[in-house]
């Protein structure tokens, strides 16, 4: 299965050939964010590569240095955690008991300076993590949109606060309070976005946080800090850079983080876990790893069907957790499927990430490559067959999309969360066959459901929806509309992340409470009046 697909490889791109605009800019960035400034690091530096191989000055065709960051140490990691928690200062600080309304207008500050910077951040997407222009685009800007709708559900949530109950004769002010010190871990398949779909709503209500982005994607956040540095108060956000080892585990050893926020793998989060002195008291805001099924029912509409499988399984090359993992195909129809899903794969074009029409783009794991393969392998030496012509076909950087049929329970393709471009098909009889499956499987996310039969989608739905946490009817599984709740069950999620969702993860109900007599009223009516407090408060924010 060793094929070299040489149409895959970029033989002679010169940095000169690139289009202007998607031209790499050698960016060697060495400072990082802590308590309000941004510090010079005169330490070790991490060189930061892209697999998109270019030609360098001696004519070799070598993967592009896009420049390098601070390589940090655990000195500096404790440094900004202090910095974070003399912010938050045991609730104390001045972020934390701020009035809503201004830390909304901190957060609407940053949005608007981050929109200059659009340009950059795309083509640092590109080439970092492979990602095509127009979804870059789309990440960018579905970034800036999540921030606007966080600001505008925080003013609903607060609205629905301004005001007091009363119940078996007690006043209660019920309001969201912050839960202290944030770690912020995002991934590298959505760097910007869902890294900032942690940090934000974490910050906006009142938390103070340490963030460091992932591997791969790195870059892509330094055209950011400034905006951090101008738009909040010192120690609100630190941002570092370094390895996991030496930036995320002392700091959670210390115990002096009350949240852990990651998006990533479950072992990660296990072991991050495990640092910490006091699991009781520490908060999970994880989105983790996710094997959704497509299953495809005999009346399904073949063409729809492989159309929304070609986006589930392979958007972005199969690298996001929301993707279509594993393919269940009804027996009576799986020779049909089989042919029509992989012509149409084979007719996905790849390339550079700025080509127009471009589906797959090289892989930003230089080791992703072999392990797609080794997955090919070993499925085909125990009985799948690769049924797509261009399937495993392998160059430097990339593995053509394999779709592999019939597998089984003996491969390490039905269990392991592939993230990349190779698609299991398991022909089942009957529909408890995949329903058992999922029912066994560690996971727990997404599920795509295609037919058109009532009376079986109907009973199937109720099956699904205590297995998954949403079930995609003839449609890819997907996170968004950000508005939705997005979650999982088992080793997927823990929490629930959406626009709305994730105010009430970082934050906890506290409410002031007192019984309804005159002396008491007459306080609470002073407190109201005076804006002494920014807790009580009716302050209506339109």
């Amino acid at each position: 299965m060793s094929n070299v697909l040489t149409q895959l490889d970029i033989e002679h791109l010169k940095i000169n050939d690139i289009p202007e605009p998607f031209r790499p800019q050698k960016n060697n960035f060495n400072q990082y964010l802590v308590d309000g400034e941004l510090k010079v690091w005169n330490g070790k530096m991490a060189d930061v590569y892209s697999t998109i191989r270019t030609e360098n000055e001696s004519g070799e065709i070598v993967p592009t240095l896009l420049g390098s960051v601070p390589d940090m140490e655990s000195e500096s990691a404790l440094i900004a955690l202090e910095s974070a928690k003399k912010a938050f200062e045991r609730g104390k600080g001045q972020w934390p008991t701020m009035r809503v309304r201004e830390r909304l207008n901190c957060l609407k500050r940053f949005a608007d300076k981050m929109k200059n910077h659009r340009e950059e951040v795309v083509k640092l997407l590109m080439w970092e993590i492979g990602k095509t222009l127009s979804d870059s685009e789309k990440e960018f800007d579905r970034t800036v949109d999540y921030i606007y709708d966080t600001i505008d559900a925080y003013k609903k949530l607060d609205q629905k606060s301004a005001k007091f109950e009363k119940e078996g004769g007690i006043h209660a002010h019920i309001r969201r309070s912050p839960l202290g010190v944030v770690l912020c871990l995002g991934p590298y398949n959505y760097p910007l976005n869902e890294t900032f779909c942690l940090l934000i709503p974490a910050i906006i209500m009142g938390n103070t946080a340490v963030f460091k982005p992932a591997k791969h994607g790195v870059l892509l956040i330094t055209p950011l800090l400034e905006a951090f540095k101008e738009c909040f108060p010192p120690g609100v956000v630190n941002i570092l850079f370094g390895r996991g080892r030496k930036i995320a585990q002392p700091i959670m050893k210390t115990g002096h983080v009350d949240v852990l926020a990651l998006i990533g793998h479950s072992s990660s989060a296990v072991s991050l876990q495990d640092e910490h002195p006091n699991k009781n008291r520490l908060r999970l805001v994880l989105g983790l790893e996710a094997k959704n099924p497509g299953v495809i029912l005999p009346d399904a509409d073949l063409d729809h069907t492989v159309k929304e499988c070609i986006s589930g399984t392979l958007s972005y090359n199969g690298q996001r957790c929301t993707a279509l993992k594993v393919l269940y195909v009804h027996e009576s129809i799986i020779d049909q499927f089989n042919k029509k899903f992989s012509e149409a794969v084979d007719g996905l074009k790849f390339g550079l990430p700025w080509e127009k029409d471009v589906f797959l783009t090289p892989l930003p794991e230089p080791n992703k490559p072999q392990y797609i393969m080794d997955l090919i392998e070993d499925a085909t030496s125990k009985g799948g067959k690769v049924v797509n012509k261009k399937g495993g076909q392998m160059s430097v950087n990339y593995t053509y999309p394999a779709v592999i049929c019939p597998v089984d329970d003996t491969m390490n393709l039905y269990h392991e969360e592939q993230f990349g471009p190779v698609i299991p098909i398991i022909p089942y009889k009957d529909i408890n066959e995949p329903l058992d499956a999922m029912a066994a499987s560690d996971y727990g996310q997404q599920v795509s459901l295609f037919g058109k039969d009532v009376q079986k989608i109907g009973p199937l739905i109720d099956i699904l929806a205590n297995l998954v946490c949403r079930v995609n009817l003839n449609s890819a599984c997907q996170r968004g509309p950000d508005v939705y709740p997005f979650t999982g069950r088992k080793n997927s999620a823990v929490s629930t992340l959406s626009v709305f969702d994730a105010l009430r993860s970082f934050s906890i109900r506290t409410f002031v409470a007192s019984k309804d007599n005159p002396y008491n009223n007459e306080i609470l009516e002073s407190l109201l009046n005076s804006n002494e407090s920014n807790f009580v408060s009716s302050d209506y924010i339109l």
